[in-house]
């Protein structure tokens, strides 16, 4: 029963690899005398640890300007990259872009991509604090515009208006009817003011498909398809009658104003010379 020299008392094991098992046993003189064989050789390194048998790869992870390295099991997957890159900076998976030799393929393992010692691995993304971080002034900047817009004093208040509204209502101004939707008079529609304060009427050609703007010194004769806006809004105190421009250029010198329309003819007017389509 005693050993012979040289033969082991127990095999030993050999790593081969992320969760791989133990290599063959040594196995030393059989019964009938046969030559102890070597054990085969592991699996070919690229030249990471190995670590609880599993091999290791280092890398060089960088995200918004900030390096980190990692030792990292090879045969993971891209999944699992991510995971423990959102251990490292907080950035989800859903939010990451890994890039090594392209897009890091989630399914695919660091071996399969051919991943070595030392591999630079890119990742771009914000976390949710950086994404709250830059919308929040953004949305504040816009609830800014808005209550300026809020804040913005009616048409009506305004200087240049103000001086043709102080006139007050002219006493030949056509009849209004608060609340209803009236079409057009088949007669022009007089009694107004414009911008300096002299009696203006309009009269609408459909025939012609033309605006006439009457004053006491001349009429103008405009295309509808010169008109490229409508302005309106109430008169303040006197919400049955609205101011009114028509936008025939770019700018608001372009504007031509109408004070005191009758509220009962605004839509009219607006769905006559812009069409139904273009009114809002």
């Amino acid at each position: 029963g005693a050993e012979e020299p040289g033969m082991a008392a127990e095999p030993q094991e050999l790593p081969l690899g992320c969760g791989g098992e133990g290599g063959s046993p040594a196995a030393g003189r059989s019964p009938e005398g046969e030559e102890r064989r070597d054990p085969p050789p592991a699996s070919v390194s690229n030249g990471g640890e190995a670590e609880g048998g599993k091999e290791l790869v280092e890398l060089k992870v960088i995200w918004n300007k900030n390096k980190y390295d990692v030792k990292f099991c090879l045969d993971s997957t891209g999944a699992e990259l991510k995971q423990k890159i959102h251990s490292l900076t907080g950035l989800p998976p859903a939010m990451q872009k890994v890039m090594f030799k392209g897009l890091l393929p989630e399914e695919k393992t660091l071996r399969e991509i051919k991943v070595t010692n030392g591999a630079k691995i890119m990742v771009v993304g914000s976390t949710i604090n950086d994404v709250l971080a830059v919308n929040t002034p953004k949305e504040a900047a816009q609830q800014e515009v808005k209550a300026e817009e809020n804040k913005k004093e009616p048409l009506c208040r305004q200087k240049q208006h103000r001086k043709v509204l102080d006139k007050g209502k002219p006493d030949d101004v056509m009849p209004s009817v608060k609340g209803v939707q009236e079409r057009l008079p088949t007669v022009p529609l007089s009694g107004m003011y414009n911008k300096s304060g002299g009696k203006v009427r309009l009269t609408f050609k459909l025939e012609q498909d033309q605006l006439w703007i009457g004053t006491k010194e001349r009429t103008e004769k405009l295309p509808m398809g010169s008109i490229k806006n409508v302005v309106s809004e109430p008169i303040e105190g006197h919400e049955d009658y609205h101011m009114m421009a028509f936008q025939l250029g770019p700018t608001e010198a372009s504007y031509y104003w109408v004070y005191w329309v009758p509220t009962q003819y605004v839509d009219a007017i607006k769905d006559t010379v812009l069409g139904k389509w273009q009114y809002f």
